[in-house]
């Protein structure tokens, strides 16, 4: 069972089909393997057997095989029937029937479970889902000519018996999309798979490949926090966790199965196995779902996106309240090396009057640099606990670096060998050079979080949960399943072991995490990577955040300036109103990017837009508290709160901050940039000036970015402090817009 499964896992490589090596840790396509002819395919076909009231059943699917059709010098690729040849050919179907079912979870929500095999294995509970699903007994079924129809209040599911169809309406009855049968290529000379699951000739393994149909003008987006395009109609989405080492390609740290379409409903693939989203790439009418798990685990949503947000976000969890002071300035580079560093920052931050709650130290607190051993360098941090005690009297809240990956030098390497705490290889060793640590154990879990909570009892506020994209997907893991199932789910084992324990230990919800999968929204906050400093790589940032906030991602972040080199200060001053105009705010590099480096006049901009959102802070606290209600993102696309403009789909250079604020960054030495307002009038927050909707022509303020407010918002605002601790909330007053 475990080689057949290994090779399923190394057959979704690249490598193995003739095409560029395969490198570790890099995204998988699981297309590749929906066109290799050695598999055997199968195409739903008919219902066999079906029972209206518990919305169950029996699928026919046809055994196909793929030929090559060549006539007048061009070669296509076509199905044609299979005959078994299995031997003896008695004891297996050469067209097998197999399980169906409908779960009416809500009003909006419907789940379909469709398998491959005739065996059934009853799941375990999945770290995916927040809890147990309720089930809505409000859904009305009936018969009708085409098959079973079952409707709600928010839209409707028809099963047709044949052609095989699963089709969405919404409440006024238009259809919204539909799976695809082969009888749906009837119309066009390209003729597309349709809903289907292959049999690999290598081993037997099964993977399932739901094909919906896509409509003309239609919209996609969510997916993760991905850096290409918003609109993902076009492209090609790997759903494969990964470290693309930065925001500015198709790889993703934080990738989520889960999606929204412009004409009302959403999707969200309940599974940790890869999964490759071909949305109109190889034909512009469908979206083709390639799953390298052997069942259709499916949650579709019905509403607009706001509503499938919150819906998704109520079956896998909404995030959590972070604390106040999370909200502050984090200041941070890769790293500071001693006490006196941190005092010295401590200072400087004072000094300059900027308002801060946060220092990080990064990968150098360790005796040696990067190698994670949970204890402050005795030779350079001589009083760790007295540095953390006077930095809290002052304000700032300490965040501390690691990482789940323990090289051959490190002091617990041996240890954790020796425990069994690892993920292991086919022969019960390493897969790597490096200890990964196996987060499916709850041994290692109560390890890991023994050292972290000795940390988090000296007074430290915050764990950065770095890396994580990295787990072996040739790896077995103590939950008993192989990398193919345990390296999506990895980031969120990870996320939830630093999340539970800082919660225990300091009743905060809090961590600063780069790795992600669906689920890992409940625990706050992510952050975006390793940018470049360079416009296109603020620009990704951007769409990162607009795209994992589609996601139910209500807190994220992002390095202010990049990450890679010392920022250009044009580009740093650009780049400060977005940085602080987004749920939290980090700044940290490779080389020092604090402001005092950059010289007088920096440092004021620097403070006058930190300012900025210390005076907000109410408002961005009443408009986080909403978010953790409604699984909405504070750092939020146009499309979201006004999902009938068309114009909005397109827009993914402009955001919204909460449910009021409109926010325009310069993504180009420029002081004026085009901007379009949706809905009524918007209100320029440092001109005053009133614009009404569609496109203007703006000029940007002393804060080198277009801001505005909707007309008729309250926006509380505060008396500017230098921590969050130190606000007088009894000085709170509203502005009226």
């Amino acid at each position: 069972m475990k080689k057949s499964i290994l090779f399923f896992a190394l057959a979704l490589c690249p490598v193995l089909t003739g095409a560029q090596p395969y490198l570790q840790s890099q995204t998988v396509d699981v297309s590749r393997d929906f066109g290799d002819f050695s598999n055997t395919y199968f195409f739903a076909d008919s219902i066999a057997s079906f029972n209206g009231v518990s919305a169950s059943g029996t699928l026919s699917w046809k055994r196909q095989s793929l030929y090559a059709r060549q006539a007048f010098n061009t070669t296509t690729v076509l199905p044609q029937a299979l005959k078994m040849l299995d031997f003896p050919d008695s004891e297996y179907e050469n067209n097998p029937r197999l399980g169906f079912r409908l779960d009416f979870i809500s009003a909006s929500t419907v789940r379909i479970q469709v398998y491959t095999s005739p065996v059934v294995f009853e799941e375990e509970d999945t770290l995916m889902l927040a809890g147990p699903l309720p089930a809505d007994k409000n859904w009305k079924f009936t018969r009708d000519s085409k098959g079973y129809r079952y409707t709600g209040s928010c839209g409707s599911v028809l099963v047709e018996e044949y052609p095989f169809r699963i089709v969405l309406f919404d409440a006024n009855g238009k259809k919204l999309t539909q799976t695809r049968h082969w009888k749906d290529n009837d119309s066009t000379q390209i003729k597309v798979l349709p809903f289907n699951f292959i049999k690999r000739a290598s081993d037997n393994t099964r993977s399932i490949n739901p094909v919906l149909s896509l409509s003309p003008n239609e919209r996609i987006v969510g997916c993760g926090e991905s850096a290409t395009g918003l609109n993902k109609v076009g492209q090609k989405v790997h759903l494969f966790v990964t470290d693309p080492q930065g925001p500015e390609s198709d790889g993703m740290y934080k990738p989520i199965p889960f999606f929204i379409s412009s004409r009302g409903y959403g999707v969200f693939m309940h599974t940790s196995a890869p999964v490759t989203c071909d949305f109109g790439v190889s034909y512009i009418g469908a979206a083709k779902l390639f799953m390298a798990d052997e069942t259709m685990d499916m949650f579709l949503f019905f509403g607009k996106p706001a509503e499938v947000i919150d819906a998704y976000t109520d079956i896998t969890g909404k995030a959590a309240m972070p604390p106040v002071w999370s909200f502050g300035t984090w200041m941070s580079r890769i790293t500071y090396f001693s006490q006196e560093e941190g005092y010295r920052v401590a200072s400087e931050l004072r000094k300059n009057r900027i308002p801060a709650d946060v220092i990080h130290f990064d990968t150098g607190w360790f005796q040696t640099d990067w190698q994670c051993d949970y204890r402050f360098a005795p030779d350079r941090f001589p009083d760790a606990q007295k540095m953390i005690n006077d930095l809290l009297a002052d304000g700032f809240h300490i965040s501390l670096w690691q990482l789940p990956y323990f090289t051959p030098h490190n002091s617990y390497y041996k240890e954790l060998i020796e425990k069994g705490l690892y993920v292991k290889n086919e022969k019960g060793g390493l897969p790597y050079e490096d200890v990964v640590l196996d987060f499916s154990n709850p041994q290692t879990v109560a390890w890991y979080q023994e050292k972290l909570a000795g940390l988090l009892k000296m007074g430290v506020g915050a764990i950065k949960v770095d890396f994580g994209e990295g787990a072996p997907l040739n790896g077995w893991y103590a939950s008993g399943r192989g990398g193919l199932y345990e390296h999506n789910l990895y980031p969120l084992r990870y996320n939830k072991a630093v999340a539970d324990i800082t919660h225990a230990v300091k009743g905060e919800h809090i961590m600063w995490a780069r790795s992600a999968w669906a689920g890992s929204q409940r625990y706050p906050l992510h952050w975006g990577g390793d940018a470049a400093n360079t416009d296109m790589g603020m620009l990704g940032t951007l769409r990162c955040g607009l795209s994992v906030g589609l996601c139910g991602f209500s807190f994220w972040s992002h390095d202010v300036g990049g990450f890679v080199q010392s920022c250009p200060e044009e580009l740093y001053r650009r780049w400060l109103p977005f940085g602080f105009l987004t749920s939290h705010t980090r700044i940290h590099g490779a080389p020092p990017t604090e402001p005092w480096f950059y010289g007088q006049d920096f440092v004021e901009a620097f403070r006058r837009t930190a300012e900025m959102k210390y005076r907000l802070m109410p408002y961005i606290l009443e408009q986080a508290r909403e978010c953790t209600r409604t699984g909405l993102p504070m750092l939020r696309a146009l499309l979201i709160e006004y999902p009938d403009d068309p114009a909005v789909w397109t827009i993914e250079d402009q955001y919204l901050f909460g449910r009021d604020i409109l926010v325009a960054p310069l993504f180009e030495s420029a002081t004026l940039r085009h901007v379009y307002l949706p809905g009524g009038k918007w209100v320029d927050y440092q001109s005053g000036k009133v614009y009404e909707k569609g496109w203007h022509t703006i000029e940007a303020g002393e804060i080198p970015a277009v801001i505005l407010v909707r007309k008729g918002a309250v926006i509380p605002v505060a008396p500017v402090a230098q921590s969050t601790d130190k606000i007088d909330w009894n000085k709170v007053s509203n502005l009226r817009y």
